[in-house]
């Protein structure tokens, strides 16, 4: 039972370790920074066409949308996990 615990949870943890390496990727393609911003101004941007056309994130295909407004969300400048610039 222990050994099985431990498999989900790594298998879990690799998981969103690939999820945060994509979505890095993705960011930086585009010039985005997810702790520039606070999480409020990342659904304004993610609620206006002409925003998402401005940062060229109407490119992308619409479940690549969500999952990359759901990790500039999770690592704005507000959250519990920021994403700082440069470091």
């Amino acid at each position: 039972m222990l050994l099985r615990n431990f498999i989900a949870v790594f298998l879990l943890l690799g998981i969103a370790s690939c999820y945060g390496d994509e979505m890095t990727v993705i960011t930086q393609k585009l010039g985005l920074c997810a702790g520039t911003k606070a999480s409020v101004q990342w659904e304004r941007i993610f609620s206006s066409d002409k925003k998402m056309k401005q940062y060229k994130i109407d490119t992308l295909p619409d479940d690549l949308k969500i999952r990359l407004k759901l990790y500039l969300i999770q690592h704005a400048a507000d959250s519990d996990q920021p994403t700082v610039p440069g470091l």
